[in-house]
């Protein structure tokens, strides 16, 4: 009985540690340990996703306005007058300032 216990205990054991080395939780320890590479490391991934809100805010405002110019070239009456009237409202804006 203890043998089987002791040879279970020990197949999970061995589980265990494979589990662990395919988690690279030593790697994952290892940038915490060194206070340079996790700011570096935050630092890239910051750049990287303040880029990619740069390039997705850029193209998302490319297609809005590609679809506004495209109704306002309709002359749709309610949608085409709306946008004259922002477009009023902002160069009143702009000359007041």
């Amino acid at each position: 009985m203890d043998n089987n216990l002791i040879r279970e205990l020990s197949f999970k054991i061995d589980e265990l540690s494979v589990q662990i080395e395919k988690l690279n939780l030593s790697e994952y320890l290892e940038v915490f340990r060194n206070p340079k590479r996790l700011l570096y490391l935050n630092f890239l991934a910051g750049v990287a996703r303040g880029f990619g809100m740069a390039i997705g805010f850029t193209l998302l405002g490319a297609f809005v306005l590609y679809i506004l110019q495209r109704v306002v070239i309709l002359k749709l009456p309610i949608i085409g007058d709306f946008i004259a009237e922002l477009v009023k409202i902002v160069q009143d804006e702009l000359s007041v300032k």
